[in-house]
């Protein structure tokens, strides 16, 4: 990657980091986040996802630490993640 790429970032490429995706808590929420971090990420370790459902159970919240190579590369998972309509916010 150049390093043109990255200049936007403090991060050293490739890094860990963790995207807390949390959203409407239906039955498939953490199986199509998962499909969608593979698709940016296709050697993130499933055994690492992390979840927790809100007090209130109306929401969930999935934790996926991936092997990031380049900004470019978080910014296209953001922005789908951003993009499914049970998403309510990706950090």
């Amino acid at each position: 990657m150049s390093e043109d790429a990255n200049q936007d970032t403090l991060l050293e490429f490739p890094c860990d980091f963790p995207i807390k995706i949390m959203g409407i808590a239906e039955d498939d929420f953490a199986q199509c986040m998962v499909e969608i971090v593979l698709r940016h990420a296709p050697d993130f370790d499933v055994a690492r996802v992390e979840m927790r459902t809100s007090s209130g159970g109306k929401y969930l919240s999935v934790t996926c630490t991936v092997r990031a190579t380049s900004k470019p590369q978080l910014d296209d998972l953001y922005r789908e993640l951003s993009a499914h309509p049970l998403v309510k916010v990706a950090l």
